[in-house]
């Protein structure tokens, strides 16, 4: 039900804009449905849950915030760290609160990896670089 890893490298300014991993085409669900939930891996950064409601500012990491992270939901992982969200309810229906991004890299750079997961076996297109 996953596609292939995705491997991302950032370098000092570099971000990713939030966004949300489901799908709103009809093409892209045609390989196994609906991108149903996402496992970033991580080597360092920020990922941001703007949409996201809760006590923001109780979670034990505040302080170690960039301005980017801080006045939402971010997650500050250490080295080797996993985090698996969901895009979709169990109902099926999309989960607004799955709208995330990457914060910039302030020092140095950051290594990533995503693994998504469908709702059905996912299906690699038989053509080249057409997913």
């Amino acid at each position: 039900h996953g596609e292939g890893l995705q491997v991302l490298h950032y370098e000092v300014g570099q971000k990713y804009e939030p966004h949300f991993d489901y799908f709103v085409d009809e093409y892209n669900t045609r390989h196994g449905g609906q991108r149903m939930a996402t496992m970033l891996l991580y080597l360092g950064g920020e990922t941001i849950f703007p949409n996201a409601k809760g006590n923001i500012s109780a979670v034990p990491w505040w302080d170690e915030l960039s301005e980017c992270g801080k006045g939402r939901l971010a997650v500050k992982p250490k080295m080797g760290d996993a985090l698996l969200f969901w895009s979709m309810k169990p109902n099926a229906t999309v989960d607004h609160s799955s709208l995330h991004g990457g914060c910039p890299v302030i020092v140095g750079d950051k290594w990533s990896s995503t693994k998504w997961m469908h709702v059905n076996e996912y299906k690699k297109c038989k053509y080249s670089g057409v997913f």
